[in-house]
């Protein structure tokens, strides 16, 4: 089995970094990925950025639409987590490598949630 995820986008907001109960610190950020296609096209073009030779061919045959997924980054790794929350900032575009994880968690109002995240 593998389980494995490779992101190409632009970082929401700058990193920050939780501790919580004692465990390890933990830095976090969201990743913006998008993706385009032309209206009536089924390929979409993925990466957050597409060629220039591609836009100019859909400009040219139809409208473009977009969509935009944002993605909860979680680094729990020392060296990469620390370099992270010290490097990373806002608007940058960024390639991520990781695992994805589902969870669940109690929000404020005391209602259960669910969550993926992508552990880099």
């Amino acid at each position: 089995a593998m389980n494995r995820v490779q992101l190409l986008g632009r970082v929401g907001q700058d990193p920050v970094m939780r501790q919580v109960d004692g465990k390890n610190p933990v830095t976090i950020f969201s990743l913006a990925t998008n993706e385009m296609w032309r209206t009536g096209d089924s390929e979409t073009t993925q990466g957050g950025e597409i060629w220039q030779p591609t836009l100019l061919f859909l400009c040219n045959l139809g409208d473009i639409s977009q969509k935009t997924t944002w993605h909860r980054i979680s680094v729990f790794r020392p060296g990469l987590r620390d370099v992270t929350y010290q490097y990373v900032k806002k608007g940058a575009r960024l390639y991520v490598e990781g695992k994805l994880d589902y969870g669940e968690y109690t929000d404020k109002n005391n209602v259960r949630r669910q969550a993926t995240t992508i552990i880099a």
